[in-house]
């Protein structure tokens, strides 16, 4: 079997050109496939961390604070720029519109799913624009920067990191607006990734790939994932052909998995008032300072409970937006804020 020749390449207006000009055919690229499948090994962890949140077997905001935060948003930058990557290869020899308009398709419904499924299990945090729906706008905005110099596409990604520290307004605050990304109060969302600047690592991908074709890199790579196979990389590439199929199923199994587990050994209650405090926190230290937060949520919960409230805001029968639930908080407002003035 012949090899492919490698040759000296050049980027000229968006196409790998070698010998004579004619464009290059790459080799399939087995490492590809097997960093998404790595991905969506990550994916699902962090997912299922997430679950023993909400079932109550580890802190409910386990997955959403400190290093698990940072993790989530690895995760997704890597899905993002692999999207990127992916879109030079599948089109660098040109655009393919019927297997482009076929995987934009399935993506465009699954998003779509999504979005309907998770307005039924959690209406108030539903998934309008998640990391489908971004890729979705990725990969229609990718199709721009295909033939751009690769100059352009960096410096497009770095204004898109860039926006959302600068252009916030409140005219974005509109939910018609939230997919932007530019909202002054992000919006609750289990899965949240609106285009700003989630659009920058499809955009590096871009950037990316265009010099990698550009390279002796894809005969190289393709050479070395083909000879050093094993069961486990053999495992990912798989996974990684099949990520939509994935994304799609492993939550509702992952979910289901501890839901079962549940049944059987449920997590120990937690206690109300301790939850109320920690939630009370969460929302206060964003606006004041922790000396005053501490006293406000000692005193809401003290009020509450003195007045027999407690138990129906706990239950959901009586929401923040009961008048006597705004005149206990003023009234602690009232006093937080006396206690933190300085004394004479």
């Amino acid at each position: 079997m012949q090899r492919p020749r490698t040759m000296t390449t050049t980027v000229i207006d968006g196409n790998v050109e070698g010998d004579g000009g004619a464009t290059r055919r790459l080799p399939r690229i087995p490492l590809i496939d097997q960093a998404r499948g790595v991905a969506l090994i990550a994916m699902a962890s962090y997912h299922f961390t997430w679950d023993l949140g909400y079932f109550g077997y580890i802190e409910p905001e386990t997955a959403t604070t400190g290093g698990w935060r940072l993790y989530a948003r690895l995760i997704a930058g890597s899905f993002l720029f692999l999207v990127g990557f992916s879109l030079v290869l599948g089109h660098q020899r040109g655009f393919r519109p019927k297997p482009y308009l076929m995987r934009l398709g399935k993506i465009v419904l699954a998003a779509a799913a999504i979005t309907v499924a998770t307005w039924l299990a959690f209406p108030q945090t539903f998934i309008f624009f998640g990391i489908l729906h971004a890729i979705a706008a990725a990969s229609l905005i990718g199709l721009l920067f295909l033939r751009l110099p690769v100059a352009v596409t960096l410096l497009a990604a770095a204004a898109v990191a860039a926006a959302p520290l600068y252009l916030r307004a409140p005219i974005f605050d509109h939910p018609a607006l939230w997919w932007v990304g530019l909202s002054v109060t992000p919006p609750r969302s289990n899965d949240y990734v609106p285009l700003l600047p989630w659009l920058a690592p499809v955009l590096l991908g871009i950037a990316a790939a265009r010099l990698f074709v550009a390279s002796a890199l894809p005969e190289r790579l393709a050479g070395f994932g083909n000879a050093s196979r094993s069961r486990w990389k053999t495992l990912l590439e798989q996974a990684g052909r099949h990520s939509l199929a994935i994304y799609l199923i492993h939550q509702p199994v992952l979910i289901a998995l501890v839901y079962g587990f549940s049944l059987v050994m449920p997590a120990p209650a937690a206690d109300p008032t301790v939850s109320y405090t920690k939630s009370c926190m969460r929302a206060c230290i964003n606006e004041r300072d922790a000396g005053f937060c501490q006293s406000f949520c000692g005193c809401t919960l003290d009020r509450l409970m003195g007045e027999n409230l407690f138990a129906d805001l706990n239950r959901g029968a009586i929401d923040i937006t009961d008048q006597r639930i705004a005149t206990i908080s003023s009234q602690c407002t009232a006093d937080a804020d006396a206690r933190s003035e300085p004394q004479e």
